[in-house]
């Protein structure tokens, strides 16, 4: 078994609002003209890491199954005048470089993870597992549109972070996994975000051989 304290839970749940209305709304939470050319989900990503504070000694977990797909979109949307800007974004860092850059924030690992089903299995395991004394989970989404048609984009966009401790440290929650022989195993990101949101407890197979608990004090 392998478990962190939850010290902070940090969450942007803005559903379908588009990447210009977001850019807006989170305009301040940034140096100035840092926002100009930073994704949704950059933007997402860097409003929750903010109050968190990552510093060179942190570990930062990042999970995304899309990305910035929504910058992608909008970039051959442009077509046949291919926007200059657009084709910069839809090259960008991906979101979590992008809030570090904007806020010259260093870190002492940071560690990016891709997928779907197992995805929060295996970004819980490199948090749980990182060296670092504080370690930042976080993932998130931009909200695509015609991508959704081909299931390579997320219906809604949304962004999360934890900040945990070691284990046995006051907090308000813990983070588990646990070895298990049962079958199956999937946790999808949405459904974790949606665990953190409403602070419900978690306790289920989340990838082949492990067992995910989240659980609230």
């Amino acid at each position: 078994m392998i478990e962190r304290s939850i010290q902070s839970v940090q969450i942007e749940d803005p559903g379908a609002e588009e990447p210009p209305a977001s850019r807006e709304r989170l305009r301040s939470r940034f140096p100035p003209g840092a926002t100009r050319r930073m994704t949704q989900l950059g933007l997402l990503i860097g409003s929750v890491l903010e109050p968190l504070q990552p510093t060179e000694s942190d570990a930062v977990i990042y999970a995304s199954s899309y990305g910035e797909s929504r910058a992608l979109e909008g970039y051959l949307a442009s077509f046949p005048a291919a926007s200059p800007t657009l084709f910069q974004t839809s090259i960008h860092p991906g979101a979590v470089q992008q809030a570090l850059v904007a806020r010259q924030q260093a870190v002492r690992e940071f560690l990016p993870f891709s997928g779907r089903g197992q995805i929060v299995a295996h970004a819980v395991q490199g948090a749980l597992l990182s060296p670092a004394p504080r370690c930042l989970l976080c993932g998130g989404e931009e909200r695509g549109t015609w991508l959704n048609e081909h299931g390579a984009a997320s219906p809604i966009a949304f962004a999360f972070a934890l900040a945990l401790s070691a284990a046995g440290e006051p907090g308000g929650g813990t983070l588990r996994l646990t070895d298990t022989a049962e079958p199956g195993g999937e946790l999808a990101l949405p459904e974790f975000f949606a665990a953190l949101r409403d602070r419900r407890p978690l306790d289920r197979v989340a990838a082949p051989g492990l067992r995910l608990i989240l659980a609230w004090h």
